[in-house]
């Protein structure tokens, strides 16, 4: 399975973003502030935990980069622990954040993320496994401590890196 077995269905005009923890700025954005931030395009390759890749992948969003910049992580905050709409939480280091090609994203393949993707937001972390790119994103929380989120307390890789198969604990 994919997801939780919820898919929320989310109206643009519903959806916001809340960000909290060690931050110098949190944020609560809606659809339209989220929009009005810089928009970026990256390509990057995707890996599921239950051993399949896709390939070449073209997103469009807020990259993480510039989200960092507008959130302004205090120096503490060394891990995220994003939240979804249907309960999902999952955990990273920052620094896997803090990638050319990761970013909050609204779009793939040119068009607006359908609901079984995660639209409206989700978040895109390839330098690991997909299990990590949150979707349906709500709430994103900047810590000084890694927690483990949903899949990580069933067994599954605290970090995840798809290059060294850190599938299960």
């Amino acid at each position: 399975m994919l997801d939780l077995g919820t898919r929320p269905l989310i109206a643009e005009d519903d959806w916001q973003l809340t960000v909290a923890g060690l931050v110098d700025n949190p944020i609560r954005w809606d659809w339209r502030q989220f929009m009005a931030q810089p928009q970026t395009d990256s390509n990057s390759d995707i890996h599921c935990v239950t051993a399949w890749s896709r390939l070449e992948n073209r997103w469009s969003g807020l990259s993480s980069r510039d989200f960092l910049k507008i959130v302004s992580p205090k120096p503490e905050a060394r891990f995220v622990i994003f939240h979804g709409y249907d309960g999902y939480t999952t955990n990273l280091p920052i620094d896997r954040f803090d990638r050319d090609d990761s970013l909050l994203a609204h779009s793939w393949q040119g068009k607006p993320l359908e609901r079984e993707h995660g639209g409206p937001v989700r978040a895109v972390i390839p330098s690991l496994y997909f299990w990590k790119s949150a979707k349906w994103l709500r709430h994103i929380v900047f810590l000084d401590s890694d927690r483990p989120g949903y899949w990580e307390t069933r067994g599954y890789h605290m970090l995840g890196d798809p290059w060294k198969g850190q599938r299960y604990e």
